[in-house]
């Protein structure tokens, strides 16, 4: 029976996904795992296990913790993998026309970044002409002057 339901401790979980004790125990206060106890140790589950791989799946992907809680939440409950897909691709068109989104506003800022730079680039070579010049201007005055 205990090969049928393996149990994890929170060093297995964060060696194996290769992230902080600390990580799982905020999935935890977030209510997205709900590790057992025995004693003041806690023990992962299967059930918390896949959880854990979701939610880490989800932050890599953008989304928010809300979101991610939802996602879960769908996969507690639906009966079958078709609500679970469905769901979950209606959240990965919302995540890509957001990113979508902030990448023409990046490549926008990014426009108003070199046209600035070319500016300064052209006040730069403009004031050291007149620098230049200026300089030519005073060496010619006083050798007249002198």
């Amino acid at each position: 029976m205990e090969q049928s339901n393996p149990t994890f401790s929170i060093s297995e979980l964060a060696k194996e996904f290769n992230i902080t004790p600390r990580t799982i125990r905020f999935y935890e206060d977030q209510g997205l795992l709900s590790p057992q106890r025995e004693g003041r140790t806690r023990v992962f589950t299967r059930r918390d296990r896949t959880r854990l791989k979701l939610a880490l799946r989800g932050k890599r992907l953008g989304f928010s913790l809300a979101e991610i809680a939802y996602l879960i939440g769908i996969y507690d409950t639906a009966h079958d993998k078709n609500t679970q897909l469905a769901s979950f691709l209606g959240g990965l068109q919302q995540r890509k026309a957001a990113l979508l989104q902030q990448r023409e506003d990046i490549e926008a800022v990014l426009q108003e970044v070199y046209a600035f730079e070319e500016q300064c680039r052209q006040l730069l070579q403009t004031r050291s002409i007149e620098q230049a010049d200026a300089v030519t201007l005073e060496s010619a005055g006083g050798e007249e002057s002198g």
